[in-house]
């Protein structure tokens, strides 16, 4: 009997904290939505930069 480990699930990068994270059971509905690792992150996300900022 082989044990099948996480290595064959898809991952994505943490918008805050940069940081790889897989795709769990939970997600398996929005997983293309998933943007943070956890609620700390999501939580703690960058601000968006103001338009008139942004073409300064």
């Amino acid at each position: 009997m082989t044990s099948h480990g996480k290595t064959h699930l898809p991952t994505k990068l943490c918008l805050t904290c940069g940081r790889p994270f897989a795709y769990r059971k939970k997600w398996r509905n929005c997983w293309d939505e998933v943007k943070y690792c956890g609620e700390k992150c999501q939580r703690n996300r960058p601000k968006p930069i103001p338009a008139g900022l942004a073409q300064a």
